[in-house]
């Protein structure tokens, strides 16, 4: 595999890198360690700019190329997640219920990597943004950088990442023009009836029969109302009510993840959620109160820049490794907002066998951050060559 040679001599510090980052997780925008940890290690590297504390912990440096040019963002997430990690590697997390579930550390690794080649060989024109961003998992730190003003600031004119892809053959790409991953938005219903005994039904407003129906019926909002070709999930991921057998409750909750590509399909789905369950509820003479969550939008890669990066992905592992026209998939990505602000891609790369993405037996196969290294290494290169 055409690893960059240079990138290839970092490897064992790239391991260290990521090994360390992977022994101190920190969740959401609280990741003030892991970005002074960065930061140590971009001086060690020699960038131009450091700009810590965008976004409470988010970083951009910069590195100067060779000659006037624009300025290309790579962007990495560095935020771990709320998992007790059962891996047994030497190097876990030395913080209870905290861990890279997610792979984060090795994106941090490889966008580190790619900045010491870069910062060493310089055979570019214009600037190079490296973005570092917390709040990827919960949060949407890719928003909050956006709205912190960092496209205008630093005068980024694409973008482009990178997230591993667990039991993808190693080293392989995947990515597609226009939408890659799915929009995500949650909602919480919160039943209030009138509880009492439960041999005295009819005493009672029973919010658990409610929520039995409502829970049904959003079902349907799927096969009913979406056009069959338009990918969407409506997926009721948690119920509570009543504490005993022979309690009716006063109240109830159940919540929903609900998931699309197309904006008017989005609003659809909030449409209908609301109609079945403020419907339902007056059937069962209960009170509905509907917390919506508007999450992160679909990621959508725009159409030339995804060919670009298919292009440097080829060049760095083979075009027999490289999927320009993958399937898109229902999970979801804040770098949504960043694509949104500037043209640029989302590309997955493989890291072999191993446990999937969130289980606390995950860990980021270090063999892997080389490659991405020297896609974002090669990809500057291509994008912004030298006269």
């Amino acid at each position: 595999m055409p690893v960059l040679n240079r990138i290839a001599a970092y490897s064992e510090e790239m391991k260290g890198w990521r090994r360390h980052l992977h022994a101190n997780p920190e969740l959401s925008f609280d990741c003030h360690n892991t970005a002074a940890y960065i930061v140590a290690r971009l001086k060690e590297i020699g960038v131009d700019e450091i700009h810590p504390g965008i976004a409470t912990s988010g970083i951009v440096a910069i590195i100067n190329g060779q000659g006037e040019g624009p300025t290309i963002g790579l962007r990495a997430d560095m935020d771990a997640l709320p998992i007790a990690e059962i891996s047994g590697a030497e190097y876990a997390s030395t913080i209870p219920g905290k861990m890279h579930a997610c792979g984060h550390d090795g994106h941090v690794t490889m966008l580190l990597g790619a900045a010491k080649y870069l910062a060493e060989t310089r055979r570019f024109a214009g600037r190079v943004a490296l973005i570092f961003q917390p709040a990827e998992e919960d949060g949407a730190g890719g928003m909050a950088m956006v709205n912190e003003g960092i496209m205008d600031r630093f005068a980024v004119k694409q973008v482009y990442g990178i997230h591993n892809a667990p039991n993808v053959p190693f080293g392989h790409f995947l990515t597609t023009p226009g939408a890659l991953m799915a929009s995500v938005d949650t909602a919480y219903v919160r039943l209030t009836g009138k509880g009492g005994h439960g041999a005295t039904p009819h005493e009672c407003v029973d919010p658990v029969v409610a929520l039995v129906g409502m829970i049904s019926a959003v079902q349907t909002i799927i096969p009913r109302n979406v056009y069959a070709l338009d990918e969407a999930v409506v997926s009721v991921t948690m119920v509570h009510a009543g504490t005993a057998s022979n309690i009716i409750p006063e109240e109830g909750m159940f919540a929903a993840t609900i998931r699309c590509f197309k904006p008017e399909v989005r609003a659809l789905l909030k449409k209908r959620f609301y109609e079945i369950v403020e419907g339902h509820a007056a059937a069962y003479n209960v009170k509905a109160q509907i917390e919506y969550d508007w999450g992160y939008p679909a990621t959508i890669n725009h159409a030339k820049e995804a060919a670009f990066a298919v292009e440097v992905a080829q060049e760095v592992v083979g075009k027999d490794a490289v999927n320009g026209d993958a399937a898109r998939e229902m999970g979801s990505e804040d770098f949504s907002y960043m694509l949104e602000a500037r043209p640029g891609a989302y590309l997955f790369m493989g890291t072999g066998p191993g446990a999937g993405l969130h289980h606390p037996a995950y860990d980021f196969n270090d063999e892997a951050a080389p490659v991405g290294a020297s896609f974002f290494a090669r990809l500057v290169e291509r994008a912004q060559p030298l006269a």
